[in-house]
């Protein structure tokens, strides 16, 4: 189906097919800051746009990557992308640790503050139409969540209590038919953290999800009831 989105709250006169993913928020996701190997990117994308109908959600969104990867299936699906991030930084960005980036502390506060850059990465690239910034603490946001998503993609802090924590807060929210994606999925320890490892096995062991083909450390299960 061909539309133009004007008085959607989209850009006028733009036009978007739903059976492609946008090819301009791909460009923009491959161009932008952060983690995300294009590959899984597109990988995501495509799982996003297969998904039910319903809202995409994102726990842990850093720089807005991996968010463009899914505003490029949520505009032609005509949904929205909400994010949720306290942008502080997960563990691994703090200083002393291997990610950490100087230029991304607020000198006012001397903390992590991400939000800047993401705003920065969603306005450059026209996607401020189909995605929505919550800046909290995934589990308290949670809590005042009331719609079924129909995709889920955990990427936050890789902890075992965070990730345990992230997955327990929002798989509920997750519909029947709708799709859990995990992030930096490692069996091996020599390959990575094993927090995402260890939220995939207790979701796939659960017996309430289907495996579907993931892509790299990306994993995707259905949720069947």
């Amino acid at each position: 189906m061909l539309f133009v989105d004007g008085a959607s709250g989209g850009a006028a006169g733009r036009s978007y097919d739903d059976r492609m993913l946008d090819a301009d928020l791909l460009t923009a996701a491959a161009a932008a800051p952060g983690f995300m190997p294009p590959d899984e990117g597109l990988a995501l994308a495509e799982a996003a746009h297969a998904a039910p109908a319903g809202p995409i959600l994102e726990v842990g969104s850093y720089l807005g990557k991996s968010t463009l990867y899914l505003a490029a299936a949520a505009r032609p699906r005509r949904t929205t992308v909400v994010t949720v991030d306290h942008h502080r930084g997960s563990e691994e960005h703090q200083p002393g640790w291997e990610y950490h980036d100087a230029t991304l502390v607020d000198p006012a506060v001397g903390l992590i503050d991400t939000l800047p850059g993401f705003r920065s990465t969603i306005a450059k690239a026209g996607a401020e139409d189909v995605v929505v910034a919550v800046v909290a603490r995934a589990e308290d946001f949670a809590r005042l969540w009331a719609t079924p998503l129909a995709f889920l993609f955990l990427d936050g802090s890789h902890t075992d209590e965070s990730a345990q924590r992230d997955l327990a807060s929002w798989a509920p929210h997750l519909a029947a038919g709708g799709v859990l994606a995990i992030h930096d999925v490692f069996p091996d320890p020599a390959d990575g953290g094993q927090a995402p490892y260890r939220i995939y096995r207790r979701a796939l062991e659960s017996g309430a999800y289907s495996e579907l083909s993931g892509r790299g450390s990306l994993r995707l299960l259905r949720r069947d009831h």
